[in-house]
């Protein structure tokens, strides 16, 4: 069966950018067709200045989030990336299978260093050379796809670089994956800045629509979004990203597809309208759901300790068997 793996960052709280980009697709379609994994990347948190209480709990409101949005844990295996120590042993041999120039050349690398430094803080080198703890995260399972954005998609190809060097310079260790991007709504912009992805650590969260908020802020929000110059609605992402953007979600939300809706309106008022109660109506069952988890902790975690036995089950042979292809002696 084909083997897929993917995680979600405890950066912030999770997004309908998050939702309808990967979430929901991991629920309905992933965890049916395939062996997959779901991991909480907990270590990946680490690479910028954070709280470590907020990484604890934004670590546990993602895991609930994950279980609230549909994942079953007999169908799928779900775990917080921490509790696994392969990802971190492998990661060492990811890092000296990589290249100094590989690292710096990943865009996401050069936009949070720019940011971080026009801020006046340091760079962490766990910023660098993260990529290569993303494609342990990857390689320790044996990964056939791995479901990611857009803007995740460089990342899995350094992966599959890393994969095939190691195979070529050690002899066969690892399945080289390949990445596969929702094709709707892979890429929900934010609703005050729409050439701009909804990102769940924007320091500025009127644009962002959140899983767990309440539904009159869900309204407020799309109702205030940003659109473009005239009045007509059409379809035209280049053009006019904000009104494509909500004809994207409404799109996602199953009202029909975005070109076809932009011929339904004469108004960007009743576009909003329209988005606002069908994201309404989306989250409203995540949110019904997360309130039940929250009152039921032991439960969340009992799946993530048997979600983790699994995991390590899974990762540990492959990790071993890669310690054992560079030179390193066997533990005695």
């Amino acid at each position: 069966m084909t083997r897929i793996f993917s995680g979600v960052k405890p950066t912030g709280h999770l997004t309908l950018g998050n939702y309808l980009g990967a979430l929901r697709g991991w629920a309905n379609e992933g965890q049916h067709r395939a062996e997959a994994l779901f991991c909480v990347v907990d270590l990946h948190a680490l690479t910028v200045d954070h709280d470590p209480a907020r990484v604890r709990r934004l670590s546990r409101q993602a895991a609930t989030l994950l279980l609230a949005v549909g994942l079953d844990p007999t169908r799928c295996t779900l775990f917080v990336q921490s509790h696994v120590d392969e990802h971190a042993r492998l990661a060492y041999l990811m890092e000296c299978t990589a290249t100094d120039g590989e690292m710096r050349r990943m865009i996401q690398y050069k936009e949070k260093a720019e940011r971080e430094r026009a801020r006046g803080g340091s760079v962490r080198l766990s910023l660098l050379t993260y990529p290569a703890l993303m494609a342990a995260d990857i390689l320790a399972y044996g990964t056939d796809e791995v479901p990611v954005g857009e803007d995740q998609a460089q990342h899995v190809e350094l992966t599959r670089d890393l994969a095939t060097r190691f195979n070529q310079r050690y002899g066969q260790t690892f399945v080289v994956p390949k990445a596969t991007v929702p094709p709707v709504a892979a890429r929900v912009m934010d609703l005050q800045e729409p050439t701009s992805k909804m990102g769940k650590s924007h320091a500025r969260t009127a644009g962002i629509v959140y899983l767990l908020d309440e539904a009159e802020t869900v309204r407020k929000k799309i109702m205030r979004a940003v659109t473009d110059a005239g009045t007509d609605v059409v379809y035209d992402r280049a053009g006019r990203p904000g009104v494509a953007n909500l004809l994207d979600i409404l799109a996602a939300c199953g009202a029909g597809g975005p070109e076809e809706l932009a011929g339904a309106y004469d108004s960007y008022g009743a576009l909003k309208k329209d988005t606002a109660e069908a994201v309404v109506e989306l989250l409203r069952p995540v949110r019904e759901r997360h309130a039940e988890l929250v009152a039921d902790p032991g439960y969340v975690d009992s799946v993530l300790r048997d979600g983790a036995e699994r995991a390590r089950a899974m990762a540990r042979p492959r990790v071993d068997a890669a310690y054992r292809a560079v030179g390193l002696m066997p533990a005695v």
